[in-house]
């Protein structure tokens, strides 16, 4: 939808009109606002309507949006990410070439979109009901609201950045569950913060695993990826691995003031620097995009991580997990 709004400009003699619905009237009012995280912004051409470039300091963001609360605020938010997505390392890395976006104003135009850009990956993507991907180091989302587009964004943002700048892929337990972090947050003044124990659709999803006594073991979780589990198709195991993967790294981070948060932190400095203890059949599987992942990687890689840098006794450690599971949906509300 694109929305018509207005605004009066006065001048000595007859007023004149500032329209935004435009991408000439976009830029404008872009530019007058003078935001902190904008660089610069101009016209993208393309084939789909009016459009925008919009550059920050670590992002090319192309939008056919011209809804002016939304991209008022994408700048700050892409770079509030950037900056939370370091904040998982102990050293942060230094983005010198842009992460690219596509975020386009109506499903139609990312159908579209999807089906030139991902080739014989289009299928999959276009299935997607409601959200955003990342592929061939771009982001592509379209407008599903305001709250919900900034989630899917600062989800596949991460995703983004650790392809771009780690060394190693990551086992799914833990891209995804990182990911999860970035998907509830809150803006103040025009700068925002992430808040990973906000996240009521990740809390709620959790709270009902609890509830149905459908909890994945911890053993099994690390182990897991997201295709096996809907190949399974089990009633509420993909809600699960994901509930369960983000409250993994919650707790990793969390738990016990943070007692695990240093061992977290390593291993993802190890799969940034390429220094995880795995055979040198896994790492060039780990190193190289190209080559497909298996299942029977990511469970030896996810189990192997696990055990080496958060500790060998599962079941000891999967009781601590699955209280903190109790304590932190405690007092979610579900329908």
């Amino acid at each position: 939808m694109i929305f018509l709004l207005s605004a009066c400009v006065h001048t000595d003699q007859t007023p004149s009109v500032q329209r935004i619905d435009t991408a000439e009237g976009m830029i404008e009012y872009l530019q007058e606002k003078s935001l902190p995280a904008l660089r610069s912004v101009g016209n993208w051409h393309n084939s789909y309507g009016p459009g925008l470039k919009i550059n920050t300091e670590h992002y090319e963001i192309y939008t056919t949006l011209l809804e002016p609360l939304m991209l008022c605020e994408l700048p700050a938010f892409m770079e509030a990410a950037w900056r939370g997505y370091n904040n998982q390392l102990p050293q942060p890395v230094t983005t010198t070439m842009k992460f690219k976006v596509y975020l386009f104003a109506e499903r139609m135009q990312w159908d579209d979109f999807t089906n030139k850009f991902a080739g014989y990956q289009a299928p999959v993507f276009t299935k997607i009901k409601a959200g955003a991907y990342y592929l061939n180091d771009a982001c592509v989302a379209y407008n599903i609201g305001r709250e919900r587009t900034f989630s899917a964004l600062g989800h596949e943002g991460w995703h983004q950045f650790n392809s771009r700048h780690f060394k190693f892929r990551l086992p799914s337990w833990l891209n995804e569950g990182v990911a999860m972090l970035f998907e509830a947050n809150s803006e103040s003044g025009g700068l925002f913060s992430f808040e990973p124990d906000k996240s009521l659709y990740r809390l709620a999803s959790l709270k009902k695993t609890l509830i149905k006594n459908k909890m994945i073991p911890l053993k099994d979780l690390i182990a897991l990826n997201p295709g096996e589990v809907l190949t399974a198709n089990e009633d509420g195991a993909v809600a699960a691995f994901y509930s369960q993967s983000y409250a993994l790294v919650r707790f990793l981070r969390e738990e016990g003031y943070g007692k695990r948060l240093g061992n977290y932190q390593k291993m993802l400095a190890d799969g940034l620097g390429g220094n995880w203890p795995i055979n040198e059949t896994n790492k060039r599987i780990a190193a190289d995009r190209n080559i497909q992942l298996t299942v029977k990687w990511n469970r030896a890689v996810g189990k192997k991580l696990f055990e080496y840098y958060i500790g060998g006794d599962i079941e000891s450690i999967e009781e601590e997990y699955v209280t903190y599971c109790r304590k932190i949906v405690y007092h979610v509300r579900i329908r």
